[in-house]
């Protein structure tokens, strides 16, 4: 899966419950765009969840961003990664907390059930931390094979989401 690819918009979605989790989420923004090959279109206001599923930990701070790109999805699932790693992730429990998690939850409409990267993200229908900032910026979304992003959340009940309009990320 090398080479370019015809321009297409992502969706990216960025969370953290471990140490500044405001500073993690701005670092990742940061980062993310500072090198060549994706381009910014929006950024969702940020909102403070529970955790789903793994340990008992503390609360997250969440937020979508949606860029346009022409790199291939391996390439950026390995910017994503490296942008982790750069600030601290590490990889142990899962579902446990974390200084940065990056999930890559579409490439325009690309599928694929590569374990290393599955597209589109194989549980975003069901996370209205997704769900929620993704509709913010982008009412109109959809996720291939499974509907459109409001009617999706619509049909998820119980998780707790807050808006945090204290909290802003910048480009």
């Amino acid at each position: 899966m090398s080479g370019l690819a015809a321009p297409r918009r992502v969706v990216l979605s960025l969370g953290s419950n471990v140490g500044n989790r405001m500073t993690a989420l701005q670092s990742a923004v940061d980062a993310l765009f500072d090198a060549p090959g994706l381009e910014p279109v929006a950024l969702s206001p940020v909102y403070e969840t529970a955790p789903v599923g793994g340990p008992e930990q503390e609360p997250f701070l969440n937020a979508v961003v949606t860029a346009d790109t022409t790199m291939p999805a391996d390439v950026l699932l390995e910017r994503a990664q490296s942008v982790e790693e750069a600030l601290g992730r590490v990889r142990g429990v899962r579902w446990g907390p974390r200084t940065l998690d990056v999930d890559i939850i579409a490439v325009g409409g690309e599928r694929s059930d590569d374990p290393r990267l599955t597209l589109p993200h194989p549980r975003a229908h069901e996370r209205a931390f997704v769900l929620r900032p993704w509709s913010d910026v982008d009412p109109g979304a959809e996720i291939a094979g499974r509907g459109a992003v409001l009617d999706l959340l619509a049909a998820v009940g119980g998780q707790e989401l807050n808006r945090r309009d204290d909290l802003e990320l910048r480009v």
